[in-house]
């Protein structure tokens, strides 16, 4: 989202080898509601402050959607201790880096610095919490930030309204229908104390996550953390109802049409379960079976030998009250999206219909390995999985033991969630297409 500085991004890789070894963390609840996360790994004089509050795209009114991303934006403007437009002159000037994102369900915020300025980083973002000035001013110069970011990144970007024509019509009554960046005329007739309500309703220690890790004395750090965010307001409770989709039961066909592509697209995509759910775990196999590399299935045949396909691909895109399972395909030559579809549709068929062969089983295995010793390779890395790991799955310690999920999943489990999701009655499809000229 925003610049970054990569003055001490070289030290960050110290310190971490690839073999897979237990992360230790501590974790606790201020008074006032906010969970604390802290990893001590004294290896290279680095540490990483991380707060994820649990809000996102979805949490929204009708008619004011994007006010999550736009808060991603918003409070970098300042606050009442920080100068407006200083942020990240601080963070670089004492050697850092930070950064922001925002799903449909959270939104992170971190900081990277050498471990003496570990205060510097809980002093900004209990300043973020408690202090930002949500003025007129900035809600104008974020907004238009946000419509740059949202032309270039979406609307005049190729294929960068993928997500929008899927979840528009995988998605009926949940918020996911929307995207994640909102559209733009609901900002602009949102009002400043729409804003300044929605800080005071999501913004706050009882609706976040605050993560340490690196180079750090715990004790040290937990009274750093009481000063800071001890006296922060924790704010009422909040209660969340989101609308539950009916079950798809027969293929929807739609056409979607990009005035930045030449090549069409075939898109294909399943209604799924969230995170934490077994089955998901199970999708995330079957995705790498399907196109993780050049000898997975879609990519074996479509593309290598039949030679119908210029990209292809499977994804399981994990949210928190539904996941949408991705099935994508851009034609070679004179391949027809119908020809694609039906390529793509015979490998599921085949994961229907029989169990997958042991050495393609012990080579999923074998990935999700690398995987997840990869995820826990830096601090950067640790700090946001024991965040999202905690707000998203409620369980912290999945940061040592998901592996051991994938390792239990079955052969025979990977086709019975094939046959329980991935039926052409329970998708859609979505034909990308260039955008014709205007007669």
């Amino acid at each position: 989202m925003k610049k970054t500085f990569l003055s001490i991004a070289s030290i960050t890789a110290l310190g971490f080898s690839l073999c897979a070894q237990e992360v230790a963390f501590e974790e606790y609840d201020l008074d006032n509601g906010l969970h604390v996360i802290l990893h001590q790994d004294n290896n290279a004089p680095v540490v990483t402050t991380a707060v994820m509050y649990h809000v996102g795209g979805k949490d929204r009114e009708d008619g004011r959607t994007g006010f999550a991303h736009f808060f991603e934006h918003l409070l970098f403007e300042g606050t009442e201790n920080i100068e407006k437009g200083k942020w990240f002159e601080i963070v670089s000037s004492n050697g850092g880096t930070n950064n922001a994102n925002t799903s449909q369900d959270r939104t992170y915020y971190y900081e990277v610095f050498p471990s003496n300025n570990l205060e510097l980083g809980l002093w900004m973002e209990s300043e973020r919490m408690l202090h930002p000035i949500i003025k007129q001013e900035g809600v104008d110069t974020q907004n238009e930030v946000v419509k740059e970011e949202r032309r270039l990144r979406y609307d005049n970007s190729p294929y960068g309204q993928f997500l929008f024509a899927i979840s528009e019509q995988l998605f009926e009554k949940h918020p996911y229908k929307d995207p994640n960046v909102g559209y733009m005329e609901d900002l602009d007739a949102a009002s400043l104390e729409e804003f300044q309500a929605y800080f005071d309703k999501y913004y706050k220690p009882s609706n976040a996550a605050l993560v340490v890790a690196g180079d750090i004395d715990i004790a040290k750090t937990k009274k750093m953390i009481q000063d800071y965010f001890g006296p922060i307001p924790s704010g009422p409770a909040l209660e969340r109802t989101y609308p539950q989709e009916d079950p798809i039961t027969e293929t929807k066909r739609s056409t979607f049409y990009d005035q930045n592509i030449q090549v069409p697209a075939i898109l294909t995509a399943y209604r799924t379960p969230g995170y934490g759910s077994r089955d998901a775990y199970v999708l995330n196999m079957i995705s790498s079976y399907l196109s993780d590399g050049k000898s997975s299935k879609l990519y074996k045949k479509m593309v290598d030998e039949e030679k119908k396909a210029l990209q292809i691909g499977a994804i399981n895109l994990e949210q928190e009250d539904y996941g949408m399972y991705i099935i994508y395909g851009l034609p070679l030559g004179e391949t027809s999206l119908e020809t694609l579809l039906e390529g793509m549709e015979e490998e599921i068929t085949k994961l229907r219909n029989n169990l997958i062969s042991e050495s393609d089983y012990e080579k999923l295995q074998n990935k999700a390995e690398t995987n997840f010793v990869n995820s826990n390779s830096s601090v950067e890395g640790i700090a946001s999985t024991l965040a999202t790991n905690y707000m998203l799955y409620d369980d912290t310690n999945l940061i040592n033991t998901e592996i051991d999920i994938y390792r239990s999943i079955t052969r025979e489990e990977i086709k019975e969630v094939a046959n329980k999701y991935l039926k052409p009655n329970q998708r859609v499809e979505v034909e990308y297409l260039p955008k014709k000229d205007e007669q």
